[in-house]
């Protein structure tokens, strides 16, 4: 009775607490290495004031937010206005419980899985199911303020969904023919027998599933719902306090969990690069676990690289990019990878090879491709008299 009170109650409970508090630590962190990268693309400081290189500015932003006061409007349904953020955190959570950080450990004498929740055979469809709960969030917040700007940043991230969910779908479709299974850990260990990171043959459904990512997370250069020059500040507008908080970390957890399942499915989880190649072994002595935090690291890099470059795509525009091309290139590849599956591990390899080398002459086309010759435009009024 004991050993089942510990493994099924006390070890959950404290690897779901456990990860609560470091999601809260990551967003405040991050929240100091976007501003400081941000500032670096920008030519200037950033944050610089509260200790070393301003590191200390995040824990100053989360006392002045958890002290502010809370204002709802009088207008607003009270209830709803609650619930929205909530239901937006919530599923960052659950997600970030249900995917494997590393293999199992032994710690104090007891063997556990490094992840909250158990390995579920249908963890990655349970991982798609609640990622999108969170939508309704951000719908409930926008409608329950019975506010301009958050009545019209609401629909907008309906409308979103009932495109990005599609090709981030069939893009983690393309990932399960690869390794025959939904279990995330399974996922793994799939990768490890075929020697090869999923990226290789599913280059084209990383990049799927990267790009609807972003949109789902409604991060640069897709984030309609708040739109800050349009909509004052979207759906959160008339949020303070801790409960404007919540929706920062909600935002960071999201960008968190899709940048760990990317890692899962194309990236090998928590193993390291070529896992096969002996010759490769000396890499065994970095942990697992800081292989797979690594990864999530970059994307999160890569998530903040977008914000500083590019501009923000339009409504009919991301509606366009959805339809018109993400969906029917996603069906294409889908196909594609179908086709190798059934070569086996052998079709998946060329395909992969077939991917980098058309990726390789792209980039290498770009790099040669001659400059546009800059013209001089000469001043149309140099013969103009400038009268005082």
């Amino acid at each position: 009775m004991s050993d089942t009170l510990l493994h099924h109650v006390l070890i959950p409970f404290v690897k779901g607490l456990v990860t609560v508090l470091l999601l809260a630590l990551a967003a405040g962190v991050l929240t100091w290495i976007e501003r400081r990268l941000l500032g670096r693309f920008q030519i200037r400081k950033g944050p610089n004031r509260v200790g070393p290189q301003g590191f200390f500015q995040w824990i100053a932003d989360v006392v002045k937010l958890v002290f502010k006061e809370d204002v709802v409007p009088s207008r607003a349904e009270k209830a709803l206005h609650l619930l929205g953020p909530l239901l937006l955190f919530v599923p960052a959570v659950v997600v970030l419980g249900l995917v494997p950080w590393g293999p199992e450990v032994t710690l104090f004498g007891v063997t556990t899985p490094l992840h909250a929740a158990a390995d579920l055979n249908v963890g990655l469809l349970l991982i798609l199911a609640v990622s999108t709960i969170g939508v309704y969030g951000i719908i409930l917040s926008g409608w329950a303020s019975n506010s301009k700007c958050p009545r019209r940043g609401g629909p907008r991230c309906a409308a979103q969904l009932i495109t990005d969910p599609v090709p981030m779908g069939l893009a983690v479709v393309a990932a399960i023919l690869m390794s025959n299974s939904l279990s995330m850990v399974e996922i793994i260990e799939a990768q490890r027998r075929a020697g090869v990171w999923f990226v290789f043959p599913g280059l084209v459904a990383f990049f799927l599933y990267f790009v609807s990512g972003v949109a789902e997370t409604n991060r640069t250069p897709f984030d309609l719902p708040e739109a800050e020059s349009e909509l004052v500040g979207g759906f959160h507008t008339e949020y303070s306090g801790f409960r404007w908080a919540v929706f920062f970390m909600s935002e960071y957890g999201n960008m968190i969990s899709i940048s760990a399942v990317a890692t899962t499915l194309f990236f090998g989880g928590w193993l390291r690069p070529f896992p096969n190649v002996a010759w490769l072994s000396f890499l065994d002595v970095v942990p697992a676990f800081f292989w797979f935090t690594g990864k999530v690291f970059l994307f999160l890099i890569a998530y903040i690289w977008f914000r500083a470059t590019f501009p923000r795509y339009r409504f009919d525009q991301l509606m366009a990019l959805g339809w018109k091309s993400l969906i029917p290139i996603s069906l294409v590849n889908l196909a594609l990878v179908a086709i190798a599956v059934l070569w086996g591990a052998a079709g998946l390899k060329v395909l992969g090879a077939i991917l980098v080398l058309l990726v390789a002459a792209g980039l290498f086309a770009v790099w040669r491709r001659p400059a546009r010759p800059r013209t001089s435009t000469t001043m149309a009024s140099a013969n103009v008299e400038v009268r005082a």
